[in-house]
């Protein structure tokens, strides 16, 4: 799909910042990683790969990295910083970004401290430069955008021009943009998704079969809808990528990151050694008890969110957690 050609900083060294940087360079942008990792960062710019996060997968010759933060003064800066780091990144610099910046938050999540998702504080913290806050969210493992898979994501934006003008900046005929005007919806379902992949994961862990993942997917569909609503989100929203289509993809795809903690802790192994074990970021474990206390706040029932996090800090077994969940009172759908 044709674009003009644009100045583009993916701030982000992880798997997802770089698999959307090397998609950006496909498509003839301008583009340059921002990492803090000398070594990574190397590699990048000699070796074309990313040997910590996606190794033995060519990255595309064009593609720069950096570890200037003086690179973060592009026109559009792709955030692929976690949630949970975001606050102290973009306020540590602050002062690269640049007037009028549009920013593309990639990462999912909802900020343990404060209860905010992304758009409700990253605008404010670059209030005086008068950004354009977007959000990209949907079924999108990094390693097969990388091997350029069908993959199909969404872009919401409160003004929908912006929108349409990073979808035509990232769509190509592997990677496929639609756009929406409900950040809010984007976000809840891009993060709350991440705590019920983790409770599919417990269920696969338990062996308790194929009919309880299901009944636990649609529950959790559900308890995302609903918080989602509370918030003001268009319960729409959770029906397209963002809402089932990342579900489906994070509850039952072997890539998953949060899927595979909930396995293994489904299997008897302790958070600290599964965390270990996956050696990445699980976004799902502190957006767990984020959306608990948001839930509580907002007079919302989230008894699955509940559940995880009660295997979380230990006072549940994943095991008696079934239990209590098939045991609550009866109700209707």
């Amino acid at each position: 799909m044709e674009s003009t050609k644009q100045n583009i900083c993916v701030a982000g060294g992880g798997s997802w910042g770089t698999a959307l940087a090397h998609l950006a360079c496909q498509n003839g942008h301008n583009v340059t990683l921002y990492l803090r990792d000398e070594a990574v960062c190397s590699a990048i710019n000699t070796v074309h790969e990313n040997p910590r996060y996606l190794s033995g997968l060519a990255l595309h010759p064009a593609l720069k990295a950096s570890t200037d933060p003086k690179v973060l003064n592009a026109p559009v800066v792709i955030l692929a910083v976690p949630c949970q780091q975001q606050r102290a990144f973009v306020t540590a610099f602050r002062e690269h970004f640049a007037e009028g910046v549009v920013l593309v938050n990639a990462a999912k999540g909802i900020e343990d401290a404060s209860g905010l998702t992304p758009s409700q504080f990253l605008p404010d913290l670059l209030a005086e430069l008068h950004p354009v806050y977007t959000v990209l969210s949907g079924p999108s493992f990094a390693k097969e955008v990388l091997e350029s898979q069908p993959t199909a994501v969404v872009i919401a934006c409160a003004d929908n021009e912006p929108a349409v003008r990073i979808q035509h900046l990232l769509s190509s005929t592997s990677f496929r943009c639609y756009t929406s005007t409900d950040v809010l919806g984007v976000e809840i379902g891009g993060a709350v998704k991440n705590v019920i992949a983790i409770a599919a994961g417990l269920c696969d862990g338990l062996c308790i079969g194929t009919n309880g993942r299901a009944a636990l997917l649609t529950r959790g569909l559900a308890e995302i809808t609903r918080l989602g609503a509370a918030l003001g989100a268009k319960p729409a929203t959770f029906m397209g990528l963002s809402g089932l289509g990342d579900l489906v993809l994070t509850a039952t795809g072997n890539l998953s990151r949060n899927r595979t903690l909930g396995l293994a802790l489904g299997q008897g192994k302790k958070l600290e050694e599964a965390t270990q074990e996956i050696g990445m970021v699980t976004e799902g474990v502190k957006t767990a008890f984020a959306v608990s206390k948001l839930a509580a706040r907002l007079g919302v029932s989230v008894p699955i969110t509940s559940a995880v996090c009660a295997i979380l800090d230990g006072r549940l077994t994943a095991r008696e957690a079934s239990v209590q969940l098939m045991t609550r009172s009866l109700g209707q759908e």
